[in-house]
């Protein structure tokens, strides 16, 4: 497609023109098409009868631009969203007032802000809006997308990423052999999931309910404790600090870290129960989950035994590892001090505070190297429903500290927000979900979390991190059940050549 501004000077103006009678327009840099443009692109569809995104050029964008211009139109032409998409090497508040489209959309960022486009949109009757797109939380189970087991889960590699970052098949295997020299500990709450597969009995006739009958049940190692798993299974020494309850559901959690490896240190506390999670399920589809757990913080007694195993740990370890699901083990007092005592150390440091069903700050984590929150969590730490994602995650940092960001997003993978290297800007990426048929989701962010925190520890950068972390992620969701990922699974993706060397 020819520039619009080519077509402008050709005196093609009218029938351009005649073409629609209600136009959108967009402008931006589009580095990368992430969910959050996609979200701005429907909202704006929605207003007129065609939309038109102007990309800017590499001479206009100047040092933002960190993807070439016609790579950037390629994917911007890729949406199905988009009637009309080109470059634009000028001003954009010139081109509007040749363009007078009845509508041009902002993201809400720039609300507050000195928007140079109001003037000449008002002078010829036309509207400046701002939005980032509807945000939806859903409330689907987490197992739903569960298929059959005669189904592949095929995992896709990130090509067209690793050529953005020059990362190569050769670099990750270097990053993954590393692991193995790497010590890890793990903080945070320990639970146990229970899958229990039930028949289908059919709606009472008493009142609208469904009956099932249980048919199995199984157990799996859940919360902190997989991602304690998750690190030995990948190679590295792995050590845990937890808190239980004196039940059957803790022994159960102390024999599968011994046979995963993990040297456990498991507090007892008799005044509250393991977290137990039970997930109903029939023909592969989530009914209902029941927790039994407590939610309140731990005693004082036990926040100082959490802190004096971590400072007796953390001078022999690499990275820390604070899995959080806010159910009492990680009160603000002990995540203060673990986080000193690890930067005191020269311990990096990574984090999640998973709040799906429960209230959690995953902000409260200050100061870390890697922080990997949800949308909705990072939404729910910064009160901020609005925003787009790139204008999300860096509030998030700016409020938690932390150096780098992985938003979690689903079914849409993974957003990046890094430091740039080459100025005092930040960079965003964006890696899509490598597993495109996933059988449950429970634990992707665990193994995310693990992966590319080790990964960045190994000396990775970033953009290698959300990629082995990635890979991870995808080796989780193709299996039912939260099971501790193993190093064979990883180098096996290496060596069938699921990531082609692109150096």
């Amino acid at each position: 497609m020819q520039h619009l501004a080519e077509l402008l000077a050709l005196g093609l103006w009218v029938t351009f023109r005649m073409k629609a009678e209600s136009k959108v327009f967009v402008s931006g840099i589009f580095n990368v098409l992430h969910p959050g443009h996609i979200r701005l692109f429907q909202f704006a569809r929605g207003l007129g009868e065609q939309l038109f995104i102007a990309v800017e050029s590499d001479r206009i964008a100047g040092n933002a631009a960190h993807v070439r211009e016609e790579l950037r139109l390629e994917g911007v032409k890729s949406c199905s969203l988009v009637d009309n998409a080109f470059l634009i090497d000028e001003p954009v508040v010139g081109f509007i007032g040749r363009l007078q489209p009845q509508v041009v959309v902002k993201g809400r960022e720039y609300e507050r802000g000195y928007n140079p486009e109001a003037e000449v949109v008002a002078a010829y009757g036309g509207r400046l809006l701002f939005s980032s797109g509807e945000i939806q939380f859903s409330s689907t189970d987490l197992l739903r997308n569960e298929l059959s087991n005669a189904i592949a889960s095929p995992i896709s590699p990130p090509l067209s990423y690793m050529m953005r970052h020059n990362i190569s098949n050769q670099s990750l295997k270097k990053l993954v052999a590393e692991f193995a020299n790497l010590r890890v500990l793990t903080i945070g709450d320990v639970m146990i999931d229970d899958y229990i597969d039930c028949q289908p009995l059919g709606m009472s006739q008493e009142d609208p309910t469904l009956v099932v009958s249980p048919i199995e049940k199984r157990r799996f190692l859940g919360g902190a404790g997989i991602v304690a798993a998750h690190a030995a299974g990948l190679g590295a020494t792995s050590n845990f600090v937890s808190v239980v309850g004196a039940d059957s559901a803790s022994e159960f959690a102390a024999q599968e870290l011994h046979r995963a490896n993990v040297n456990a240190i498991l507090i007892e506390d008799g005044s509250r129960p393991t977290t137990v999670k039970e997930r109903y399920r029939s023909h592969g589809k989530a009914l209902l989950r029941v927790s039994h757990l407590h939610q309140s913080a731990v005693s004082l007694d036990l926040q100082a035994s959490i802190i004096d195993q971590v400072r007796r740990l953390v001078t022999s370890t690499d990275l820390l590892i604070c899995s959080d699901f806010n159910y009492g083990v990680l009160p603000q007092s002990v995540v203060d001090a673990v986080i000193s005592l690890a930067k005191n150390s020269g311990v990096i440091v990574a984090a999640d505070s998973q709040s799906s069903s429960q209230l959690g700050d995953v902000a409260r984590f200050k100061g870390v190297d890697l922080l990997l929150p949800t949308e909705r969590e990072a939404r729910v730490s910064i009160q901020n429903r609005e925003d787009g994602l790139v204008v999300l995650a860096e509030q998030l940092r700016q409020k938690s500290n932390a150096k780098f960001i992985l938003l979690k997003m689903g079914e849409d993978g993974v957003l990046i927000h890094a430091p740039s290297e080459s100025s005092d800007g930040w960079l965003t990426d964006q890696v899509e979900a490598l597993n495109k048929f996933p059988k449950d989701v429970t634990g992707a962010g665990d193994s995310m979390l693990v992966a590319s925190a080790l990964a960045l520890a190994a000396g990775g950068s970033i953009w290698e991190a959300a990629c082995i972390g990635s890979m991870a992620a995808a080796v989780q969701v193709g299996r039912v059940g939260n099971k501790p990922l193993e190093l064979k699974e990883i180098h096996c993706l290496l060596m069938q050549g699921a990531v082609k060397d692109l150096s």
